[in-house]
């Protein structure tokens, strides 16, 4: 009746998982008080950006998303929230 392709399906299930971990980091980002932890779950939801764009076959735009903003800016902004 049903046919399952079992890629497809753990696709499925593996894009959901990341999703709803990037939605969790970025409650995480609105909800934390202390600015180095909102720092930090801001890099968790990035990185889960990043991964949602390899699961969609965008793999330059993952690793810009990687490399520029996860790694160059949020990095900085750490730095910036340390000196403070």
């Amino acid at each position: 009746m049903f046919e399952f392709d079992l890629f497809e399906l753990t696709r499925a299930m593996v894009t959901t998982v990341v999703g709803l971990t990037a939605v969790l980091a970025s409650l995480g980002v609105i909800l934390c008080s202390a600015p180095i932890y909102c720092a930090l779950y801001l890099i968790g939801h990035m990185i889960c950006l990043a991964l949602l764009f390899l699961l969609y076959n965008a793999e330059f735009i993952a690793a810009v998303q990687l490399i520029v903003y996860a790694g160059a800016v949020m990095i900085l902004f750490l730095f910036i929230i340390a000196l403070l």
